[in-house]
């Protein structure tokens, strides 16, 4: 067989293209970041087309930095952004409007208003949740796709049968295969499952949804498993099969091999995910976290796995804003030498909600907050407390797993992203969750997780054992703060979090 595979890691402020050999080593990689839309106050747009072309040029550098063409490749993997909703039209293959990325909350008030027109009474928001394992809320992308076709004026060409909808990785699928000349329509399990439009038991679209949004089906991709050969590639990729596509989080959690229930793993990027795989059967949550596909390895009569999540919409993204908004850093790496000049945060608590809260608190009427100012606090406290405001966020989300499960979580928590790289912060989640935190050797998990999938669909590997074979870890953090100050800290951002609520109508 070619000797590598292709990863194509799709996120929400850049893409990458990663090629890795047999042994899951990345021999040459490529990224380049794309714009932020923001129009508005709490609307996040991207230029699809954009997109496809910084994808294109990833791929082109990566082969040309490893020196390869498209006869070395045996498969191409595709990870995404998940919810970030792309309508495009069929024949000319150009977006009718931007992106709508997952963190834009425009779609508020219709999430309110479709939560009150509940028949049955009394579910309010979770009225879907049993069958799509998600709150209304403005994360999932069918009120995003409702939005486009209602209020950019697109809904009498979606009739018509014109248009196509999409979240990533089925846009970068259609472009890559041959785009308005036969590309491939198509989407894996666990995207479809971040639409709000699928059944997570019969892994369908489903009609009462589809009439409840008023989306036409003619719209919607096929929906296939995360592990298949969907299509082969055009230009540089010509002839290549693009065999896996999975989320971005869950290829994060194919790529730390956490394949069985139980085995729990949280990224640090722009925002932050946490999940765990709760095997073959689906577990709603009564915490305020999402049930959501695992993955399906191969076709229909594969079952799927499934996993909790949690979601935290600002995390990396909060450093950026304190080098961009605030001035108070000149490099997002500047961040922990900073945080590391003070001894804590002098009792600073930093809320980003900047797009509302996510889970497990799901309040779109949050709006950030800085607590506990006074003029002792420098730059450097309110650094370290944006730091912090992380590790807070995700010690709530395994709160809320614990809960849901009904024991506590697993022993040590896996941890992958660019924020990892930030000892300062790493030490502190283990010290906030009083439980090891382990890195694996490649911070792209989900680049990683990408390429299992789909050198698993053309037998590049033989299967999920000799991916466990290739897992090792390079770091690991161990708890060393006392319980009196861990609980304090928590209750210190408890008071804080509170203060985000009720911010606007």
């Amino acid at each position: 067989m070619p000797p590598y595979v292709v990863a194509i890691d799709q996120g929400t402020t850049s893409s990458r293209c990663i090629l890795f050999d047999h042994g899951g080593r990345p021999v040459a990689s490529h990224q380049l970041e794309h714009a932020q839309i923001t129009p508005q106050p709490g609307w996040v747009e991207h230029d699809a087309d954009e997109i496809v072309e910084r994808v294109r040029t990833c791929v082109k550098v990566a082969l040309r930095e490893a020196g390869v063409a498209a006869r070395d490749l045996v498969a191409v993997g595709i990870s995404d952004q998940r919810e970030t909703t792309v309508v495009w039209d069929r024949r000319t293959g150009r977006p009718v409007h931007h992106a709508i990325v997952w963190q834009d909350t425009r779609t508020a008030v219709a999430g309110a208003r479709l939560a009150g027109d509940d028949p049955a009474g009394g579910k309010g928001f979770d009225r879907f949740r049993a069958k799509t394992g998600l709150p209304i809320s403005t994360y999932s992308s069918a009120l995003k796709l409702a939005w486009i076709l209602d209020e950019a004026g697109h809904r009498a060409a979606a009739e018509r049968g014109d248009l196509l909808f999409g979240t990533i990785d089925t846009w970068l699928t259609w472009q890559l295969t041959g785009g308005a000349n036969d590309g491939v329509h198509v989407t894996d399990v666990t995207n479809a499952s971040r639409t709000m439009l699928m059944d997570l038991a019969t892994l369908e679209w489903d009609d009462d949804l589809l009439a409840e949004m008023r989306i036409p089906r003619s719209m919607l991709p096929e929906i296939r498993g995360s592990s298949e050969v969907y299509g082969l590639g055009t230009g540089d990729l010509a002839g290549v099969p693009i065999a896996g596509i999975l989320g971005d989080q869950q290829a994060a959690l194919f790529g730390h091999t956490c394949f069985e229930a139980g085995d729990i793993k949280c990224t640090y990027g722009t925002g932050c995910f946490m999940l765990l795989h709760t095997g073959t059967e689906p577990i709603h949550s009564k915490h305020g976290l999402i049930t959501t596909v695992a993955a399906r390895l191969g076709g229909p009569e594969t079952p799927a796995t499934y996993a909790l999540e949690g979601s935290v919409a600002v995390a990396g993204s909060l450093i950026n804003w304190l080098r961009d908004n605030l001035g108070i850093i000149g490099d997002a790496a500047e961040v922990e030498a900073l945080a590391r000049s003070v001894p804590d945060s002098g009792d600073v608590v930093f809320v980003p909600a900047f797009s509302g809260l996510f889970a497990p608190h799901w309040r779109s009427d949050a709006r950030g907050v800085i607590a506990g100012l006074t003029r002792f606090a420098t730059k450097a406290h309110i650094a370290r407390a944006a730091l912090e405001s992380t590790a807070y966020q995700v010690y709530d989300l395994g709160v809320a797993m614990a809960a849901d499960l009904g024991t506590a979580l697993p022993a040590e928590l896996r941890v992958d992203g660019g924020m990892i790289r930030n000892e300062l912060l790493m030490q502190f989640q283990a010290d906030i969750l009083d439980r090891p935190v382990v890195a694996p050797p490649i911070a792209e998990t989900s680049a990683l997780g990408a390429a299992y999938a789909a050198g698993l669909a053309v037998g590049f590997w033989g299967g999920l054992d000799e991916l466990r074979a290739m897992d090792s870890e390079s770091r690991r953090w161990t708890p060393a703060m006392d319980d009196a100050t861990r609980q304090a800290g928590i209750a210190r951002w408890h008071k804080g979090l509170e203060r985000t609520l009720g911010w606007t109508e």
